[in-house]
């Protein structure tokens, strides 16, 4: 198993749940409001007077087999809006219970 974390502007939040139907990812956990700001380029979002825009979050534990997948949808939502935002890190998962 592996968990990712999906970080994103708030905007695509109905693309990832799109993916997730898609793929039936049905267990997540998700963030409504976050502040951040890219390590590479691209503004803050600190929902702020200067920076107003906010990021998003979901995590979700899914079978090893479904990462690449995942991750190619998500990096394709990216690739249309990059100025947006969208990252996923993907993580070992030792127990579950």
């Amino acid at each position: 198993m592996k968990a990712v974390f999906i970080a994103f502007n708030q905007a695509h939040e109905d693309d990832v749940l799109l993916v997730f139907r898609r793929m039936n990812i049905k267990g997540y956990t998700g963030w409504d409001t976050l502040i951040g700001a890219g390590s590479e380029s691209g503004e803050p979002h600190l929902g702020s007077h200067a920076w107003p825009t906010l990021n998003a979050a979901f995590i979700t534990v899914i079978d090893e087999d479904k990462v690449e997948p995942l991750l190619k949808q998500l990096k394709e939502i990216d690739l249309e809006s990059p100025q947006l935002g969208l990252r996923a890190f993907v993580w070992g998962v030792e127990q579950m219970i």
